[in-house]
């Protein structure tokens, strides 16, 4: 017998397909969103009570949880800060994101502050919901890996334009050298990681631009995972690879 707080989902599994926690007691929210995720490739689950979310999380592991901020039980910033304070908890390391109808002028930093990697403000629509997938699969939902319009207007021309991608291809290849000993150095990773963001953005590289702030923020709280470190490597791997062609 299932719980009344849970909603079960009958797809067959698939390991490409990154798994979802849904936490919002908002029945219209959860629909919206589960349907969404479910639509765009991944496994959604749901959860309308926070402390039943809470121990969903603590016994299985999601690739991505979203949180409400205001739930029956708990809300957002308490169901992470138990869960990233349980080493033991499934779910401990992954990507959360903050959902929420209403985003005061000061909420946003308390909730980045606390570990969330985004926050999603609601109504959203399925292009929103595919940008929260990129944050697990940057690979799979962000096909955007180099986005040369967006080079193009920082930049100014081409010619500036190449002249930078051929700079960050030089840094790029340096930094895949140097991620196993950079990762022992917190302080040193997260000033490398800084000048990589600037870089980015002249470049376009939207996708490893993404990359690179979760692991700032990781590394700026409780140390980079293994988990981000892979998807970081990832994305900077595919952007070398397109700053190739």
């Amino acid at each position: 017998m299932t719980s009344p707080h849970t909603e079960p989902d009958f797809a067959p599994a698939d390991a490409t397909q990154p798994r979802v926690l849904v936490a919002d007691d908002d029945p219209g929210s959860c629909r919206f969103l589960c349907d969404g995720l479910r639509s765009l490739g991944a496994q959604a689950e749901t959860c309308t009570d926070g402390m039943a979310a809470l121990e969903r999380a603590r016994s299985e592991t999601f690739d991505l949880l979203l949180l409400d901020c205001r739930m029956p039980g708990a809300g957002a910033l308490q169901i992470l800060g138990s869960l990233r304070d349980d080493a033991q908890a499934g779910s401990a390391d992954s990507i959360a994101v903050a959902t929420t109808a209403e985003l005061g002028p000061g909420d946003r930093q308390p909730l980045l502050d606390a570990g969330f990697s985004e926050i999603l403000l609601k109504p959203c629509g399925l292009a929103d919901l595919r940008r929260m997938l990129a944050l697990v699969q940057p690979d799979r939902f962000d096909a955007c890996v180099l986005d040369d319009r967006a080079a193009l207007s920082t930049s100014g021309d081409a010619t500036t334009m190449r002249a930078l991608r051929l700079l960050l291809r030089e840094e790029l290849a340096l930094l895949h050298q140097e991620l196993d000993s950079l990762s022992q150095d917190p302080a040193g990773f997260s000033e490398r990681l800084h000048r990589l963001r600037s870089s980015c953005g002249f470049c376009g590289a939207a996708s490893l631009s993404s990359q690179t702030i979760l692991l700032q923020q990781q590394l700026s709280h409780h140390g980079a995972t293994p988990a981000a470190l892979a998807r970081f490597r990832k994305a900077l791997l595919a952007t070398l690879q397109a700053l190739d062609r």
